[in-house]
């Protein structure tokens, strides 16, 4: 990027934090989406069900994980850590060698699925594709006559699209 044409309007710092705002609003759906992930793999009721720091390496057998993404796993690991559904905390092994263990929050508990104040079903439902699609359609809905973006995406109304889909239902 050239910053000479810019510089006498404004300062580069303020352009790269500007950018890094702008970033960030275009990145956000990351978390969203690695919760998801996280839920749909089941790693909270892992984790829980393990009863201790729970290691990456045994979180990637025990959700059976492909040997050549543990360190994607490790990934999604370190954003429900930044997100706080999840704490790591100091793993003692065999040979006195200190890893990082996987322990579920307050906030994590909430998306077990044996909890009675779960919300992994809405959390689920909610970033869902059929669900998540009318926000991609929010320009043209502003610029047609459908009543909802929800009709833009699906080319219906909420409640007929449930009556199609009976899993949306339960």
């Amino acid at each position: 990027m050239n910053f000479g044409a810019i510089e006498s309007e404004y300062k580069v710092d303020d352009v790269l934090a500007a950018q890094a705002h702008v970033w960030k609003y275009i990145f956000n759906f990351i978390d969203s989406m690695s919760l998801k992930c996280a839920v749909e793999l089941g790693i909270p009721d892992v984790i829980h069900k393990y009863g201790k720091p729970m290691s990456l390496s045994m979180l990637a057998t025990t959700l059976f994980i492909n040997p050549e993404k543990v360190q994607a796993l490790g990934r999604i690991m370190s954003i429900l850590v930044r997100s706080g559904f999840i704490t790591e905390n100091k793993l003692v092994v065999e040979n006195n060698d200190e890893k990082e263990g996987y322990m579920l929050t307050k906030v994590g508990e909430l998306l077990l699925r044996e909890n009675q104040l779960t919300v992994a079903p809405f959390l689920l439902a909610m970033l869902n594709q059929e669900f998540t699609k009318p926000w991609d359609c929010l320009a043209r809905w502003f610029q047609n006559g459908d009543k909802t973006a929800f009709q833009t995406a699906h080319g219906m109304m909420l409640y007929e699209f449930a009556n199609n889909m009976p899993e949306f239902n339960e």
